[in-house]
């Protein structure tokens, strides 16, 4: 197999994110992105576990800088107040104004440590992982951008129709929009949908909203399509029902890149620090951005692009821009 061909994880380590793509002959076939937060799934860490009701395995702890979590899978021992090993099992999630606690289960006998760096979870499975510099084109040449246009609007197209993604706080939910005839459309979206779980890391519970079909035959075919599509997938899945619903479970341990890029501004302060860095022009940055946005960008992230480029960084807010329309150029000093 040509070197080129290879699959070869592309780790990216931006400012306020980490990216991650699976590039095989030129192309993305997955992706993952992680924001900065330490709770990840892999950190192990003590807990005191702060309230359980009375035969329950479930509970709340509070790690140690003050940030709960909800426990799983706990033993008759452990009692409000108890101290407690934790490996943390999912990330927190943020959706539609609100947060969901990061998840955890007893790690009795395990030492703590961080979560993983992303590049070395991603290296556990024997995928070669490549960092890349600040800057390098590969992202690029292999389509980052279509996957952020994917994950910020939520629209995939395919040929003959389109996918529409859309997170919610009890699923993902996977709509298919086309004008060909029922049968048709949803037996060429299999594909689409195949490859949208891993280009968006879509993980947990994912509906998916097929056309109506009302011979079961046709039903069937389609199954059995998106059963060979999804080989190699770990997760379940149920039959297409009467009204051509279809519900995928797999394991979830961090928000998909849907999740994260529909908090659109904290998205957009992330985009803008990427393709600030990216200038190539010579003199100081000038990033024009919607002021919400700007009021996402740390002052960290700012500094630390300020030592990446070596640049000084001069802000424009524009209250009329769109929140992903922000933009960065080089100016005179």
């Amino acid at each position: 197999m040509p070197e080129s061909a290879r699959p070869v994880w592309l780790v990216e380590e931006g400012i306020g994110e980490t990216r991650a793509i699976l590039v095989e002959d030129g192309a993305i076939r997955a992706a993952r992105v992680e924001w900065d937060t330490r709770l990840r799934a892999g950190l192990v860490a003590e807990a005191q576990l702060v309230s359980r009701r009375a035969g329950s395995k479930r509970g709340t702890v509070r790690l140690p800088d003050g940030t709960e979590a909800l426990a799983d899978a706990l033993g008759p021992e452990a009692t409000e107040g108890t101290t407690l090993t934790v490996r943390v099992t999912r990330s927190p999630i943020t959706e539609r104004g609100r947060s969901k606690l990061a998840h955890v289960r007893p790690a009795p006998g395990e030492q703590p440590r961080a979560a993983p760096p992303l590049a070395d979870a991603l290296a556990a499975d024997g995928t070669p992982v490549v960092r890349a510099a600040p800057g390098d084109s590969r992202f690029d040449r292999a389509g980052w951008d279509e996957i952020v246009e994917e994950a910020l609007w939520g629209e995939i197209a395919f040929p003959g129709g389109a996918l529409l993604v859309s997170p919610t706080p009890a699923m993902t939910l996977i709509d298919i929009d086309g004008d060909d005839a029922p049968r048709q459309l949803a037996l060429a979206a299999v594909p689409a949908i195949a490859a949208t779980l891993a280009r968006l890391d879509l993980g947990g519970s994912v509906g998916i909203d097929f056309p109506s079909l009302a011979e079961k035959k046709d039903r069937q075919a389609v199954d059995a399509a998106l059963a060979d599509a999804l080989s190699g997938w770990r997760g379940e899945r149920t039959a297409m029902n009467g009204f051509g619903f279809v519900q995928l479970v797999s394991r979830f341990e961090r928000p998909s890149i849907v999740q994260l890029y529909s908090r659109k501004p904290s998205a957009a302060a992330r985009i803008l620090m990427r393709r600030a860095e990216r200038v190539r022009e010579p003199g100081a940055l000038l990033l024009v951005a919607h002021p919400a946005v700007r009021h996402m960008v740390k002052p960290e992230w700012e500094a630390m692009l300020a030592n990446r480029t070596g640049r000084g960084i001069v802000w424009r807010d524009d209250p009329g821009l769109a929140l992903t329309a922000a933009f960065a150029q080089a100016i005179a000093p």
